[in-house]
């Protein structure tokens, strides 16, 4: 019985230790099962993302680097193309120079002509056939000037610039001018009044002339004082309207016009229609002389349509027998 019992303990011992060791086995596989199912598959993958990342990085790197060089190529063109220009403008500032001085030395020369020019002008003016015939051989028209301009016609036209910086502004040396025009001419076979738009100012003398006499001078000068028609602040339609209504080759007519800007686009367009529809005789005198009084309106603030008016005037007086005069102020 002793040998019965040895033996039943050797085997409790023994299932024990196999019970242990087969447990520790399976933790064991377990774990070497987590590990190898889970972990490498997490491991390709982000190496994946990062050999990605790696690439795009480097992709973005090569990008701005040649961003870079193409930025680098415009900055180099653009102080190639400013030198240029610094280098033009250096030009542009000594040539400007020069014709500054040229401009000053042609001003004084023709500062000191003008009074010839006046004169000159003046003598070149004479009597018609007619005017001898009426008045007598020996008969001689005073020479007085109005604002520098020799008067000798038998027929006289104002074209008026009647906008609101003339009407505002320069209205009583108008008034003034047209009086002592008419004073110049003790007599005359008509006369006519109409605004730089070529409105006349008596609607029932349209294209015909105003007779002569005191009372209808004196009718002028009273409607001239509240005159004050719509005006584009342009000579052109009516002079053009001027010559067009009362152009004759066989009579003398002399044109004043009063104004202070010029707001039309083309002065050489002008130039070429006055040309053609003021045409000149055998002589190559033009039949209608065309004098303009500049009144300082923008003395104080001249502006690119007063030098336009100067210009235009200028041209128009000297290429139709007359004289353009500007004032130096309105007193």
């Amino acid at each position: 019985m002793s040998r019965r019992r040895e033996r039943r303990g050797i085997e409790e011992f023994s299932v024990s230790f196999l019970d242990v060791i087969c447990c520790g086995f399976g933790a064991i596989i377990l774990l070497l099962m987590i590990t190898k199912t889970v972990e490498p598959v997490l491991l390709e993958k982000s190496q994946l993302d990062l050999a990605g990342k790696i690439v795009e990085r480097e992709q973005a790197l090569f990008e701005i680097r040649g961003r870079i060089a193409e930025l680098r190529r415009q900055v180099e063109d653009a102080s190639a193309q400013l030198e240029q220009r610094l280098q033009a403008l250096a030009a542009l500032e000594r040539e400007l120079s020069t014709i500054r001085g040229r401009y000053a030395t042609t001003t004084a020369l023709q500062e000191e002509s003008l009074t010839a020019s006046q004169q000159l002008a003046a003598a070149r003016q004479t009597l018609t056939d007619e005017m001898q015939r009426l008045l007598g051989a020996d008969f001689r028209r005073d020479t007085g000037l109005v604002g520098g301009i020799a008067v000798d016609s038998e027929y006289i036209i104002f074209v008026i610039d009647t906008s609101g910086s003339m009407f505002n502004v320069a209205w009583p040396a108008v008034l003034r001018k047209v009086e002592e025009t008419l004073a110049i001419y003790p007599t005359v076979r008509g006369i006519q009044i109409m605004n730089d738009m070529g409105d006349y100012m008596f609607s029932q003398y349209r294209d015909q002339w105003i007779p002569d006499s005191p009372s209808r001078r004196e009718a002028i000068v009273t409607r001239l004082r509240s005159w004050n028609a719509f005006s584009n602040s342009s000579p052109v339609e009516g002079i053009e309207a001027a010559i067009r209504a009362f152009y004759d080759p066989e009579k003398l007519v002399s044109i004043y016009v009063f104004g202070d800007d010029f707001t039309g686009r083309s002065i050489e367009t002008v130039i070429r229609t006055v040309d053609r529809i003021n045409a000149a005789d055998e002589s190559g005198r033009r039949r209608m002389r065309i004098h303009a009084v500049a009144f300082p309106v923008f003395l104080d603030r001249p502006n690119e349509r007063v030098y336009r008016f100067a210009a235009l005037m200028r041209e128009l007086a000297w290429r139709n027998d007359g004289t353009f005069v500007g004032l130096s102020e309105l007193q």
